[in-house]
């Protein structure tokens, strides 16, 4: 299997160098960027697999770099962030950045990351049979990891929106805590105070209802306990 290919966008030019050997060393190929222009430069030469996306940059700054990557594709986010600044954080969950890390940080707990967020992306089943759960007009192949319309459109999601649509399909109509989400999604990474769930949730609804609005409440939150899938679930 070729390497994967990161792309780091960090201005402090020493985590910079200690992060790109790292990651060098772990089998990855690295590509580095300073800031927004030099990336746009990276990006028309090779597409990254992954981005590792440093919020606090001169210029443009993070937050509109995210943007600007989520509007023209699906490309894997992580980002890097204060611990103590929780808006940024969020922002840019709700801006479609699939993980985030908090500075400063272990080079080995942002290896872990990345790969479990390639792993997510990446996922495509060894042969058929695939498991494949239809809902609503929609069809969710669970194991090549994708959602369509049953007219065949794809439907663009994060791979943490795919984890979190794929927990609530395998348990429909089961009212599911954050606390439950957040174990089967981020695992031991989880942190119980955690917000992401509900950022996450957000941005799914909202781009399901933006492909079919006459689906009705596909998603409902139930106070104090958590999420429930209303729809039912079928194999496709």
């Amino acid at each position: 299997m070729p390497a994967k290919t990161i792309l780091l966008v960090e201005d402090d030019r020493e985590i910079r160098t200690l992060l790109s050997d790292f990651l060098a060393g772990e089998g990855f190929e690295v590509d580095v960027a300073d800031g927004g222009e030099t990336m746009d430069r990276v990006i028309a030469r090779r597409s990254p697999d992954l981005v590792v996306l440093d919020l606090m940059l001169p210029g443009e700054d993070g937050l509109s770099i995210c943007r600007r990557l989520r509007a023209r594709g699906d490309v894997p986010i992580l980002i890097l962030t204060a611990k103590t600044d929780e808006t940024e954080r969020i922002v840019g969950l709700e801006l479609g950045a699939d993980d985030y890390l908090g500075k400063p940080f272990n080079p080995r707990e942002l290896l872990a990351r990345i790969r479990a967020i390639l792993r997510r992306a990446g996922g495509t089943p060894a042969e058929p049979p695939r498991r494949r759960l239809a809902f609503a007009t929609f069809v969710a192949d669970l194991d090549a990891r994708y959602l369509e319309t049953t007219a065949g459109a794809r439907v663009p999601l994060t791979s943490a929106e795919f984890d979190l649509l794929a927990c609530l399909l395998e348990r429909p109509r089961r009212v599911l805590s954050r606390d439950q989400l957040l174990d089967w999604t981020r695992g031991r990474t989880a942190d119980p105070l955690d917000r992401t769930i509900d950022v996450t949730m957000s941005r799914l609804r909202r781009k399901l209802e933006t492909v079919d609005s006459a689906a009705g409440v596909l998603i409902t939150t139930v106070r104090n306990g958590g999420y429930l899938f209303a729809a039912e679930v079928r194999e496709a």
